[in-house]
């Protein structure tokens, strides 16, 4: 089954959808219309009014509220991972804070190395620093009620927006349709866990005939999962010591338990003639927990062990049947942005002042653990610290249609924007770094599981941007659009830098055009990237002995001693080129490559052991450093054929997408010294192909909406106190179905199921000594079927 879907796909490869016939307008800026097609206007990657997915120089994916609803998860990421191939996103249960903030990557990118829009201005990051040094936009934090569609722009745009713009761009238009919406949903998986409910109310006014406001609030509330064996040595233990109390598992391997409660709010106002007022506010709270490791008694000896320091005294005593650490996360998000836009010079000058500000702030806790350095006198539980990261937009832009006699004007967008970037790491409680006296004996130092943050690892980091930029675009003739930017930045870390993009667009027949774009991006370290550590815990598969790594800042002595250098932007070429397809009877289609060239691409190092003559206060076991190590070549294809028209008594939509994507390391440093674990995980930790297609069919009160999902083999990774780890994974594919009633005009309710035969993945047999079953870093969700019901409302 399998094969014939992705030969499916394969044989859809000339075709790629320009935009989907469902989505709808957004905000003011994009109630123009589209030259009488009544397909929707973008804003994303063009600052030219008007311009369809169809028109655009380069590919755009509109994904309409519709498309967003359909997904059970409210999580913005996933969500997204299941309408667009090329975009994945990994589960990490059990992955200390990435169990929360779920790396998201689009084209096989890191995951910031995407800029994320709200309203077209940018986003604030994640306070945490994920998988390889990442630090990313959670999408988690946004109310998917509060969206009125998406845009995602699939090339290269550094030029027209700044740093992070390498992968693409996910621009997200909130709602400001007056009315009310709401809905209220259960889920639950088949295994009978993981039950979740979900409620959201949206409050649309129209404020005479000069704007609106919109006000949007949603909560979700998950039960965990657990796809879990029992631990061999657990039962061993049992076994041999019938008198404990031994939970069975020991340890939880799936989702964490969370609560979140999202807000979003969105005005606009004509305040006169030539100017807008404009102002929207995101704000996102919640909570979670998740579980670790096991600690055994009879084998954990830098727990349980009898020593000279702490005479009489063994930690069996308060855990006899040993230990499972509980990791808990509690987040608190805002953003929010305020301008004032409008046009001048008989509409053929318009303008957009604007301010934002965002923060992420992560606390961290630590239950059922202890600090074994510390004897008697240690606590079970601690404040492990706080992240924070917090951000300063001013942006000024403008757009000059500026006439050329017979020709049509040529659209010219100039601006600048100063950026300011703040990150703050607190410490946690003293006992959750502390080293005490059972140290000097071989007592592990610090809460076990995950070390609080200590004083020398706290402080606040700055950084400073200022940036001015230009874009070109001019439609020549009724069949060539050309398009050029341009924009300096100077960054008060490490200096200034320049990028371009060029772009053009033929289209020789009516419906039928060819597009291309070549542009050169960056991305610039952040302040938490530039000068954060950071200490982790983990249980070696073969000894089953808990290790201490560190990821250290390239400014740590030890990292400096072991070869660190200051660390540089990541510099980007990108090469895009495309057909595009649309038809009267309701194809659209469009078949798009693209070369990705990255320089010094920001990760960690090979792990090192600390050597004797550094010292090493917080006993680590190996350590790794933020390094621009590698070079990398990426090159895919985006491919996708879309439907929407009439078919017998009813409508139909379609929907067909492909993504192959081939990461190589051309260059790099751990690559060049032997260290083929870096160069293995960049290149296979995510599949080479992805599909998903969608049949939606609507008769009178009832819509049937059938998804597939195909991903490709990929390669997992563990680390280990020796290294690195691997299995492959082979292909897998995945089902969902829904069922729609419209009860009356207002009401409707949907009953369906993700994932409805159930399948799972191939077993992670690697980590089974852990009581892993599935791979933890899967690009889909391992935890089988879900089935659920959802009641909305729109009036």
């Amino acid at each position: 089954m399998n094969k014939a879907f992705l030969g499916c796909a394969l044989g859809a490869m000339q075709f790629a959808i320009a935009t989907q016939s469902y989505a709808q307008d957004g905000d003011s800026a994009n109630k123009a219309a589209d030259r009488g097609t009544g397909a929707t206007i973008v804003v994303t990657g063009t600052r030219d009014i008007g311009r369809t997915a169809f028109d655009t120089a380069a590919p755009v994916d509109v994904l309409a509220d519709e498309a967003i609803d359909s997904v059970v998860s409210s999580d913005l990421s996933s969500v997204l991972a299941r309408q667009l191939p090329s975009f994945n996103v990994q589960r990490l249960p059990a992955a200390d804070g990435l169990a929360f903030v779920r790396p998201a990557s689009l084209r096989g990118l890191s995951p910031d190395q995407t800029l994320v829009l709200i309203n077209g201005k940018r986003y604030h990051r994640s306070a945490l620093l994920g998988s390889r040094g990442s630090q990313a936009p959670d999408l988690n934090t946004i109310a998917g009620l509060s969206i009125g569609r998406v845009e995602v722009l699939r090339d290269g745009a550094s030029a027209q927006y700044g740093s992070d713009a390498i992968a693409g761009v996910i621009n997200i238009i909130l709602d400001d349709r007056p009315g009310i919406r709401g809905f209220g949903q259960y889920s639950e998986y088949y295994e009978g866990d993981g039950e979740t409910y979900q409620a959201g109310l949206q409050g649309g006014i129209a404020l005479a005939d000069r704007g609106s406001l919109v006000v949007t609030g949603e909560f979700s509330d998950g039960a965990a999962t657990s796809r879990t064996r029992q631990r061999a040595d657990a039962i061993a233990l049992q076994e041999a010591r019938p008198d404990l109390d031994i939970p069975n598992p020991v340890q939880r391997w799936g989702q964490p338990e969370t609560q979140t409660l999202r807000g979003a709010a969105n005005l606009q106002y004509e305040l006169f003639d030539a100017g807008e007022l404009y102002a929207f506010g995101m704000i996102a709270d919640g909570d979670g927990l998740t579980d670790f490791n096991w600690r055994n008694p009879a084998t954990t000896s830098s727990v349980f062990r009898d020593t000279d320091a702490f005479p009489g005294f063994n930690f069996t005593s308060i855990y006899p049947a040993g230990f499972t650490p509980r990791f808990g996360t509690e987040f608190s998000d805002l953003q929010g942005a305020a301008g004032l836009r409008g046009a001048l010079a008989n509409d053929s000058l318009t303008y957009d002042l604007s301010a934002s500000a965002g923060r992420s702030r992560i606390d961290y806790t630590l239950d059922e653990s202890l600090n074994a350095s510390l004897g008697p006198d240690s606590p079970t539980s601690f404040y492990l610290g706080r992240l924070e990261q917090r951000e300063f937009n001013l942006n000024l832009d403008f757009v000059y249609q500026l006439e050329l006699g017979g020709f049509e004007p040529l659209n010219l967008a100039f601006g600048a924007e100063r950026r300011e970037e703040t990150y703050e790491v607190s410490p946690g409680d003293p006992e959750s770094y502390a080293i005490g006296a059972g140290a000097a004996e071989g007592l592990s130092p610090n809460s076990n599981g995950f070390p609080g943050f200590s004083p020398s690892q706290s402080g606040e980091f700055g950084q400073t941007s200022y940036a001015a930029y230009v874009d070109l675009e001019w439609r020549l003739a009724e069949m060539l659009t050309l398009g050029a930017a341009a924009r300096y930045e100077d960054y008060s870390e490490f200096g200034d830098t320049f990028n371009y993009k060029l772009s053009g667009r033929v289209e020789p027949i009516d419906g039928l055009a060819v597009r291309a774009t070549y542009s050169t991006g960056f991305r610039a370290p952040t302040p938490g990237q530039l000068n954060t550590s950071r200490t982790s815990q983990g249980l070696d598969t073969n000894t089953l002995q808990v290790f201490t790594a560190g990821r250290l800042s390239p400014s740590d002595p030890i990292a400096i001693a072991l070869g660190a250098e200051p660390l540089e932007p990541e510099e980007s070429e990108n090469l895009t080129a495309g057909i595009v397809f649309r038809s009267p009877t309701g194809i659209t289609a469009s078949l798009d490559a693209y070369q990705i060239d990255l320089d010094g691409r920001f990760g960690q190092s090979r792990s090192f052991a600390v050597p004797d003559h550094v010292p090493n206060p917080l006993h680590f076991t190996r350590v790794n450093y933020y390094t621009n190590d590698f070079d990398t070549r990426t090159r895919g294809i985006d491919a996708v054929i879309a439907y929407a028209g009439l078919l017998g008594p009813g409508r139909i939509e379609t929907r067909l997408a492909y993504n192959y994507n081939d990461t190589t390391v051309t260059n790099g440093t751990s690559a060049t010294i032997g260290d083929e674990d870096q160069r293995r995980i960049f290149e296979e930790r995510l599949p080479k192909h992805n599909a998903t297609g969608t049949i939606a069919y609507e008769l009178d009160a009832i819509k049937l909406r059938l998804h597939g999902r195909y991903y490709g083999p990929w390669t997992d990774n563990s680390d280990n106190s020796g290294g690195q780890i691997f299995q492959r994974f082979g292909s897998i594919m995945l089902f969902d179905a829904s069922l729609t009633y419209n009860i009356t005009d207002a009401i409707n309710l949907t009953v369906g199921a993700e994932n409805i035969f159930d399948a799972y993945p191939d077993e992670a047999t690697f980590q089974a000594s852990r009581g892993l079953i599935y791979s933890r870093n899967a690009p889909y969700d391992t935890d089988g079927g879900l089935y659920y019901v959802r009641l909305g409302v729109d009036f």
